[in-house]
């Protein structure tokens, strides 16, 4: 068994049930497999031919993962292998960004001015207004292909065709095979927009990992412990590699930034955001019913409720810190732009000309053309519709709604029926 009996099949998604019965023939063929940081480092260098890693928390969040993966993730023989791999594509993409730069030093004077950053919580419609901004070809967003795969950098006249945009979209099918349900939940392609949280994966400091592995002790650094200046300066030559010869306007997108964003400003302090707002408890019943179909692709333990607890402490400090941020003036208002879920589905090309004034940025017939089309051609149930209840998270909803009752105040957040 793949899943625990605890969690009889009917209770959980269908892409949990699924998964079960495609991984576990290969789950048999799979060997226990090390997840030691220095076995990993070794296997690193040895595919690359590289040995410098540089210095910093990176090392801090290595370890921090490596321990929680044993002692808590209760990973499956499928689930270690898929860690193992993501570790080690990290350590490699670690070590070729750090040498290309040591062989290339003008790619560290490249500038990134005044970037947009999407900052809203998941499930606030971000993926969607991250898409649509990177239809005007004025917008460089970091796709898929080149944040998994960033060395050699991308070439600007063959970002589309480059043979590593295959290679995604295999790699995008295989984890379809496994999850299908997924992209019901979250659009995937090759050459659509990627988030930060991938970009900080050489750093170790990347909240997707605890949204795919059961590890609340590497959570808890990350989010607790971890001073990230050191991680966001890595973010920093992540994009200078990207747009050393691929340039454009960046328009970024993560709801990491929430849980640190003066190591975010302080690297970029020019940067324009954009915080995207929706009920708190919508937000957290369907990152519940995510996280819940993610994890079940690496653990045996996959508990729903726990999910919820886990999600309803992380957003409760998002959004506290949020508020705190704009009270004391870390984030002044003429630097951030805030947008209500329900508006910008309504009326999104009146949110997007808006948000274009608020950047200083020219709005063309042309780009408003191209974002209606794809608008049109990429529907919310393009794939099918993502249902969830928060009922399913076992929590309370007064209690929640009181949890969050700050945030909603201050930001005039509308409470949706739940």
């Amino acid at each position: 068994m793949l899943f625990p009996a605890m969690l009889s099949p009917p209770r959980l998604p269908f892409a949990v049930r699924a998964l079960n019965a495609v991984a576990r023939p290969v789950a048999r063929r799979l060997p226990q497999l090390s997840l030691d940081p220095e076995t990993l480092l070794a296997l690193a260098r040895a595919n690359t031919g590289l040995e410098d890693f540089g210095t910093g928390v990176w090392r801090h969040g290595l370890s921090a993962l490596s321990e929680s993966l044993e002692s808590e993730a209760d990973l499956t023989p499928l689930g270690r292998f898929i860690a193992r791999q993501e570790i080690v594509t990290s350590l490699e993409n670690r070590l070729q960004i750090r040498d290309w730069h040591a062989r290339h030093p003008e790619i560290g004077d490249e500038r990134i001015e005044r970037p947009i950053v999407i900052m809203g919580m998941g499930r606030t419609g971000t993926s969607i207004l991250h898409d649509l901004l990177a239809e005007d070809p004025a917008n460089r967003v970091p796709q898929t292909w080149e944040v998994e795969r960033p060395c050699p950098p991308p070439e600007l006249s063959s970002r589309d065709t480059d043979p590593r945009v295959e290679e995604s979209r295999a790699q995008l099918a295989r984890a379809e095979h496994l999850i299908p349900d997924f992209k019901k939940m979250h659009p995937m392609g090759a050459l659509l927009p990627q988030e930060c949280v991938r970009i900080l994966g050489p750093e170790f400091a990347s909240m997707s990992l605890p949204a795919t592995y059961r590890i609340p002790s590497y959570a808890h650094w990350l989010h607790r412990e971890a001073d990230l200046s050191e991680a966001y300066r890595g973010h920093r030559r992540f994009l200078q590699l990207l747009q050393w010869r691929s340039p454009g306007r960046w328009v970024l997108k993560s709801p990491c930034h929430l849980w640190h964003l003066e190591a975010l400003l302080a690297e970029y302090p020019d940067a324009l955001l954009v915080q995207t707002h929706r009920d708190p408890l919508q937000v957290l019943s369907s990152l519940t019913s995510l996280t819940t179909t993610l994890r079940a692709m690496a653990g045996r333990r996959v508990v729903p409720t726990e999910i919820a607890r886990e999600w309803s402490a992380l957003n409760a400090s998002a959004f506290d810190q949020s508020v705190d941020a704009r009270e004391s003036g870390l984030v002044a208002p003429e630097r951030v732009l805030d947008i209500q879920f329900g508006e910008f589905l309504r009326e999104p090309f009146e949110t997007l000309r808006r948000l274009y004034a608020f950047a200083g940025l020219a709005w063309t017939d042309t780009t408003e053309a191209r974002m209606r089309a794809h608008w049109q051609a990429h529907p919310a149930d393009e794939h099918g519709r993502h249902t969830h209840r928060f009922a399913a998270t076992g929590l309370v909803e007064a209690e929640e709604r009181e949890r969050v009752r700050r945030y909603q105040d201050y930001f005039g957040v509308e409470s949706e029926p739940v």
